[in-house]
């Protein structure tokens, strides 16, 4: 659906890149994160998506069109295709939440009398139906946001950008836009690109993740193996900031493991089995159980001490745990 081709971006008496070398495709029918610190080049990458941005090299295909040669009017119809909502907003603070949800159809020129209907449509969709005459100054954060998507939806689009849609949120309000974008995402069959700087939204909602860094993707690939088994330094700093695994270590002592459990194991007594059968006695410095979308999940850190500490990490091994080095 979205394909980056050794795509770079350089801004006018910028120092370095923006972007530099980026390779990525979204696949139809995924929710993709891009996850980075501020300065990343997230926002950058997004806005090439839809043409607000146009790379300096390589190529970013969209819903198979080459943005970079697309002239006005051919832009344009690619737009209506590729939704997009904001860190905060952007609502017409003059006009109703219907009107707010009705202003791109209009721009469209879509038929008057079809124009009530598909709003309230997109208002029931995004839970808001009783909110219709209500201006934006008389909602709360989530609710605008709400009304951000529903007028992202207004023109059927395939794709959705959301660039930092929670940041400006609290926690609760948060879960609630990520449940209703991972509703969408099942049931129209959106496809969504992601960015934000916290990992707990893409562990959250993501299938697949790139991971960016001073404008070079560093790493990507499934959620799952991203987020428990990071390999390049940025994202172990991202992940252990997020799972709360980073100071951990015991200075002097044994060596610390991670233990990763993923599914049914997570919730069995997979370590204490192991010790009682082995002899070895375990210290837990830190942990968490947790989901990634649906799947359950275990991270602990331990040290081994005493009885056959080889034997037990091989016995762990076989029982599915994944056993690393901390």
């Amino acid at each position: 659906m979205i394909s980056f081709q050794s795509v770079g971006k350089t801004f006018p008496r910028a120092p370095s890149p923006a972007l530099e070398d980026v390779n990525l495709d979204v696949v139809a029918g995924e929710v993709f994160g891009v996850i980075g610190q501020s300065g990343a080049g997230k926002s950058t990458l997004i806005r090439l998506i839809n043409g607000l941005e146009r790379p300096s090299l390589g190529r970013v295909l969209t819903d198979g069109d080459n943005v970079g040669d697309l002239d006005a009017d051919a832009l344009r119809a690619l737009r209506r295709r590729v939704g997009m909502i904001f860190q905060h907003f952007n609502l017409l603070s003059s006009k109703t939440v219907a009107a707010n949800v009705a202003f791109p159809l209009r721009v469209a020129g879509t038929p008057r009398d079809q124009i009530g209907a598909r709003v309230a449509e997109l208002l029931d969709l995004v839970g808001l139906s009783d909110q219709a005459a209500k201006y934006p100054a008389q909602l709360s954060g989530g609710q605008k946001q709400r009304v951000g998507i529903a007028r992202a939806l207004a023109n059927h689009p395939r794709i959705l950008l959301c660039d930092e849609a929670t940041s400006a949120l609290d926690p609760q309000t948060t879960e609630q836009i990520l449940d209703l974008l991972a509703h969408l995402n099942r049931e129209l069959g959106l496809t969504i690109v992601l960015i934000t700087h916290e990992m707990e939204v893409i562990r959250r909602v993501c299938h697949r993740v790139a991971v960016l860094d001073a404008g070079s993707m560093v790493e990507s690939g499934e959620v799952a193996e991203v987020f428990l088994h990071p390999r390049h330094p940025v994202t172990r700093r991202l992940v252990a900031d997020a799972a709360g695994l980073a100071a951990a270590k015991v200075e002097g002592g044994p060596p610390t493991l991670r233990l990763t459990f993923r599914g049914a194991a997570t919730f069995e007594p997979i370590l204490g089995r192991i010790a009682r059968d082995t002899g070895v006695d375990y210290s837990i410095l830190a942990g968490r159980i947790d989901r990634i979308r649906d799947e359950p999940y275990g991270q602990l850190l331990v040290s081994l001490v005493g009885g056959d500490v080889a034997l037990a990490r091989a016995r762990l091994t076989e029982a599915g745990v994944r056993v690393e080095e901390a």
